[in-house]
């Protein structure tokens, strides 16, 4: 049961990779032209379709940030994933037992896909190795495939929320909830918008026929969520997760919300844990935290990253303690029984483990850190922001979602490269606008060399 193929030559060209080209080719021109902000010379039909109606994009510039595919997008037959220097690492993944079930996540999909209509079923469906796992985005304008949560009726939706029940942690679930009604906060901040901007703008797709022995996998994908979960026997795969939201902390119908700070504090408690020595070793003094430094985002798949900072070989047990600890906050949010075996992989490669830093190191400061090993790469990144607050330093609006100086129109103030307004990589980062990304180097991502394995073994 597939609605979908490959993407052929012409469907490559397809008005979705062109219009996220030309976002990564435009860069800040291309941002502030969606934004309303250009000088005149560009009109609005470089904003790609489904846009937000006040002319607001939510992405920074450049594909790593999650403007994603890139100008050169991958396919998934050329995927070879994350690596140092463009070699995969062998023998890091193998087909075996975790005697975790994933009876539970196979019966909801299942209950989910049998409770849409057949043409609902059609446009959400794709073969296992198809192109679509790798077209994802951050971006809330990015014109996206599958099944549409707003679309739908709200015991079709359940369905779908059941899924995610079963697929990911209780925290997982809470967190991925909350970055949609943030979503929402940040639509009707900047003047409504019914299309992206909005807790219905996230999209199911599934790659292959939901099983307990073949293989297949789901991706729930929208602005700030991309899920992506592959299932074989009772393996899973739930890389690459990118997870980020702006603001980070506001009122959403009368409920607090506050994001990410189990990532801030896990990170700076490594940091805080190393002598003077360690540290200066982990933090770059060559490079300064820009308005967005993450690498490994949407558009990235391929990408070559050397490994920098600290190795886990030269911490003391406690402090390998305090890196697994935040290793732990980003596997955490996946189911708890997969959780634990993907901590076991992690361990196993502790030593060959390393832990990099850019920016200040306060509380409130706005800072990047990276985890990165044979079978783990995170990415947290604290970005300048693109639409919500005015304000510069740690707070990037007011925390309480009711922020002063509310921009008219859909426009954030302040100009391009502005601290307190307009992001891209110019801009001044606060903890109000946060990306992080788990990705599974050498090939591990999207289940893509389990699958290799299992084809060449069992097929």
């Amino acid at each position: 049961m597939h609605g979908h193929h490959p993407r052929t030559p012409e469907a490559e060209r397809s008005r979705r990779w062109f219009m996220n080209k030309a976002l990564l080719a435009g860069g800040v021109a291309a941002l502030a032209t969606m934004t309303g902000c250009s000088d005149g010379s560009s009109n609005a039909s470089s904003s790609p379709s489904g846009g937000p109606s006040g002319g607001m994009p939510s992405g920074g510039p450049g594909g790593a940030g999650g403007m994603g595919p890139g100008q050169t997008e991958v396919k998934y037959k050329d995927f070879t994933g994350l690596t140092t220097d463009g070699k995969t690492v062998d023998g890091l993944y193998s087909i075996h037992s975790t005697d975790v079930s994933t009876d539970k996540v196979v019966k909801a999909a299942q209950a989910f896909l049998d409770g849409l209509s057949a043409k609902e079923r059609t446009s959400c469906t794709f073969d296992v190795a198809d192109d679509e796992w790798l077209a994802w985005s951050n971006v809330d304008g990015y014109e996206r495939k599958g099944v549409r949560m707003g679309d739908i009726m709200d015991r079709k939706r359940e369905l779908g929320y059941a899924l995610l029940g079963a697929a990911l942690s209780a925290k997982g679930l809470t967190q991925t909830r909350n970055i949609m009604k943030l979503n929402q906060f940040l639509g009707d901040y900047n003047g409504g918008n019914r299309e992206t901007l909005t807790e219905g703008a996230y999209f199911f797709t599934f790659m292959g026929t939901p099983s307990t022995s073949k293989p297949w996998g789901f991706q729930y994908e929208g602005h700030h969520v991309a899920i992506n979960y592959f299932v074989l026997g009772d393996q899973v795969v739930m890389t690459p997760t990118f997870m980020g939201s702006e603001p980070t902390s506001a009122t959403y119908k009368g409920e607090k919300i506050t994001l990410f700070k189990p990532e801030t504090r896990a990170g700076l408690a490594l940091l805080r844990s190393l002598t003077s020595a360690q540290r200066a070793r982990v933090i770059d003094s060559k490079v300064s935290k820009s308005g967005t430094d993450m690498k490994a985002g949407a558009g990235s798949d391929n990408l070559k990253l050397a490994y920098q900072g600290l190795p886990g070989s030269e911490l003391t047990s406690a402090q390998q303690d305090k890196l697994l600890d935040l290793v732990r906050v980003y596997v955490g949010y996946m189911d708890d029984g997969h959780a634990g075996v993907k901590m076991k992989e992690v361990e196993k490669y502790l030593d060959k483990t390393y832990f990099y830093w850019l920016g200040e190191t306060k509380d409130t400061s706005a800072f990047y850190y990276r985890v990165h090993s044979p079978v783990v790469l995170i990415e947290y990144d604290a970005q300048s922001p693109l639409a919500y607050g005015t304000k510069t330093g740690t707070g990037g609006g007011q925390p309480s979602g009711q922020p002063s100086g509310r921009p008219t129109g859909g426009m954030p103030s302040g100009g391009p490269g502005g601290g307190g307004g307009m992001g891209g990589p110019n801009g001044t980062p606060t903890q109000q606008h946060i990306h992080t990304v788990i990705r599974t180097p050498n090939g591990g991502d999207y289940g893509v060399d389990l699958l290799r394995l299992h084809l060449e073994t069992d097929h």
